[in-house]
């Protein structure tokens, strides 16, 4: 079975590395190399490092919606595509081009989280677990039936990144179940229930701003989630005056406390954390990174700083 594999995000290459290894893939779509971090210089994704390394064709599109890239996507004479983490959308004069069709793999359990930031929503939202889906590609986002999905437990501690690395090994594997049924015609897709479908949108560094109005139990699994991106931060009034930013690292701990507190006021203050007051109950921070400094424990920080109960910690968004 000749394999077309399109995808960008790092979460995708253990499920590349698989493909290839089957010795299937006819070639690999991905973005344009991009500027990473500072840098103004354009980086490729790793991905394509490592398709160039196993001599797999490679392109590179602007837009994977145009004729011309269509075209030179036909001629691979693709039988499959799969999809994963790829960062463009397709039509549908795309999505007829293999007789088997189009597959995305999709890092939730779906209807529930579809979008860009599903190992995010899942975390966020207090699930139990998340998992792997792969689904039949229609032009709606992640609309399309299921064919297969695996679900893992969710961790009490577990961060966006580790999630975003467990499912990334999870993947291959079902993908790998997908094939099999696909070769025997054991191939059945099951609609999702729209009534159950939420919607993950793509996060913004402004979203990992906390709102201290939300209860601790939320902003503990909302600091979880965004961990490392977009990262959770707060503001706050130093001795001159000046508004900084604090980043706020996961392993906080809601304890019962603040009452009669304002959100963000500061009602506790030790080596082992700063306490502050939430919509309900508390958080207590314990690594925090002041803006152009260094990630501390709070009796690092506190050795070159001054933070004093009754100060406040605040937001510059609404509550969302």
């Amino acid at each position: 079975m000749q394999v077309l594999f399109m995808g960008t995000g790092d979460i995708a290459l253990p499920t590349f590395r698989r493909l290839a290894e089957r010795g299937a893939l006819v070639g690999l779509v991905t973005q344009p190399d991009r500027p990473v971090g500072k840098s103004s210089k354009p980086r490729p994704p790793r991905i394509k490092e490592e398709a160039r390394l196993l001599s797999i064709p490679v392109l590179q599109p602007e837009d994977v919606r145009s004729r011309e890239e269509i075209v030179a996507i036909e001629a691979l004479n693709p039988e499959l595509i799969v999809v994963m983490a790829y960062g463009q959308i397709l039509t549908k004069a795309l999505l007829v081009v293999p007789p088997l069709g189009c597959v995305n793999i999709h890092a939730s359990l779906l209807p529930r989280h579809r979008g860009a930031s599903c190992i995010q929503a899942a975390i966020a939202a207090g699930d139990r677990e998340s998992g792997i889906s792969i689904i039949e590609m229609v032009e709606r986002l992640d609309a399309g039936n299921v064919v297969l999905s695996k679900a893992i437990p969710l961790l009490a501690e577990e961060t966006g990144g580790v999630l975003h690395d467990r499912l990334a090994v999870l993947a291959p594997e079902v993908v790998e179940a997908y094939l099999e049924k696909l070769a025997s015609d054991e191939i059945a897709g099951k609609p999702q229930n729209e009534e159950l479908a939420t919607y993950a949108p793509q996060l913004q560094r402004l979203d990992g701003q906390l709102n201290w109005e939300f209860s601790a139990e939320v902003l503990e699994r909302r600091i979880r989630a965004y961990e490392p991106w977009p990262g959770s931060y707060t503001n706050f009034k130093d001795g001159r005056g000046r508004s900084r930013r604090m980043k706020v690292f996961a392993g906080v701990e809601v304890t019962k406390g603040g009452r009669g507190a304002v959100p963000g006021e500061i009602v506790g203050v030790s080596d082992s954390g700063v306490t502050v007051a939430c919509g309900e109950d508390a958080l207590v921070l314990n690594e925090l990174q002041l803006e152009g400094g260094k990630r501390l424990s709070v009796a690092e920080l506190m050795r070159g700083n001054t933070l004093e109960v009754g100060e406040c910690f605040f937001s510059l968004v609404s509550r969302s």
